[in-house]
């Protein structure tokens, strides 16, 4: 019931977009405004077990948003983000630090026979962004972001690169409504796919599953999703809001081919969040 319900919230909050923005009639807040805020947001998303999985379980979840004195400070699912340039023009670079951690089969999964293949470890991984945001494309108040994430395992899990690119857009549709969309991409080695799908004989004997030993690296998955913002306080920039998310990522190569995702999952992932959150 709480899935369906967190579900429901997601639909909710997307369907009273169009509503909202035809009935708000207060102005919108000065496009070239760069003041330190913070935004901290609490909720939950439903998510597959593991990665490939065709189960899903519910866990708690975080929202930061931060800028000071320019320097932008934000989350991404596990991991953190620094944009350490800034800037108010038009047309302005990102680049700075990622840092984070993948949970990826580190504890009991659902389905018994992936269980049965060896607990994988926590990825603490670091790297970096560089991007680049155009402000003012269509309104003056929304932006589009183009960036290229690299991080690396530095714990005891994959010990590898994972590169990725990502789009995205978003913006105000009124005072009190705020929408967005992205598109990205994860690129991996054969130690990441050896890692996280590959499937020895020793683990093929205990799991039921056939051995697979993945031929290389690639295009791991691909993924698109879309986010809105609704306000109560009836400014987006301080009070408290409803925030709701939803994407679909599908694998693809080693990873979509390993038995762990073709014969004891699934290709296709799905991802909902919901949660309450507030600025200052």
């Amino acid at each position: 019931m709480t899935a369906i319900r967190l579900a429901a919230l997601a639909a909710a909050l997307l369907a009273a977009v169009p509503a909202a923005a035809q009935t708000a009639d207060q102005p919108l807040p000065d496009p070239n405004d760069r003041s330190d805020y913070l935004r901290i947001g609490l909720g939950a998303a439903l998510v597959p077990d593991y990665e490939g999985s065709d189960d899903h379980r519910i866990i708690p979840g975080a929202v930061l948003q931060a800028r000071k004195n320019g320097i932008s400070i934000f989350s991404r699912g596990t991991y953190l983000y620094a944009d350490l340039v800034g800037g108010a023009g038009k047309v302005n670079l990102d680049v700075g630090p990622i840092a984070g951690v993948r949970l990826n089969r580190t504890g009991k999964v659902k389905d018994n026979r992936v269980d049965a293949l060896p607990e994988l470890n926590t990825a603490f991984e670091a790297g970096g962004f560089a991007g680049v945001t155009f402000d003012g494309l269509t309104n003056p108040y929304d932006a589009l972001s183009f960036r290229l994430d690299a991080v690396k395992d530095f714990g005891n899990a994959h010990d590898s690169w994972v590169v990725t690119p990502t789009a995205e857009f978003g913006t105000p549709l009124s005072r009190t409504i705020y929408v967005g969309a992205s598109a990205s991409a994860d690129f991996v080695s054969g130690k990441y796919n050896d890692y996280y799908f590959g499937i020895s004989p020793a683990g093929a004997l205990a799991s039921g599953l056939p051995a697979y030993n993945p031929s290389g690296g690639g295009l791991k998955s691909w993924q698109v999703g879309a986010l809105t913002g609704l306000s109560l306080s009836g400014d987006l920039r301080k009070g408290l809001g409803l925030f709701g998310s939803a994407s679909y990522k599908r694998l693809t190569g080693d990873a979509a081919d390993s038995p762990i995702v073709r014969i004891a999952g699934s290709r296709s992932q799905w991802l909902l969040a919901a949660g309450i959150g507030y600025s200052w």
